[in-house]
């Protein structure tokens, strides 16, 4: 069983691809944060067929306290802000980002792309070549 102890299975994919990593803050209730966990396990399929069809591989979100990490992995030649463009007009989408804010430390209306914020890779040890 995957644990944040034991580890979490990576993906494999047949392909190179690449990773963007983001963060959000959830306000700080614990019964919002139980609602907001539930919500995730059992999310609108309209919702993983968007994410799908926009390109992403794999998007994994994360959860420390009110803080999310989200990794997103997709091909190399994909293009963030032409993929949250269409991401944001898909069906469904709309209605999950305000469904979600009640949940997270947003603006009213906010748009995935604009609530969650990329963040800077500042290290890896992975070979240069």
């Amino acid at each position: 069983m995957e644990t944040k102890k034991t580890g979490y299975k990576v993906q494999e994919y047949n392909q190179p691809v690449k990773r963007y990593c983001q963060t959000l803050d959830l306000r700080d209730d614990q019964e919002l944060i139980a609602e907001y966990i539930k919500r995730h396990r059992e999310p609108w399929p309209e919702i993983r067929e968007g994410i799908r069809e926009v390109g992403i591989l794999e998007m994994e979100i994360f959860l420390l306290g009110t803080r999310l990490f989200m990794i997103v992995e997709t091909p190399l030649d994909f293009e963030w802000d032409v993929a949250m463009a269409k991401l944001a007009t898909l069906p469904r989408q709309a209605e999950w980002e305000e469904y979600m804010s009640v949940f997270q430390l947003v603006s009213p209306g906010a748009s995935s792309s604009e609530k969650w914020q990329l963040m800077e890779r500042i290290f890896t040890n992975k070979s240069q070549k």
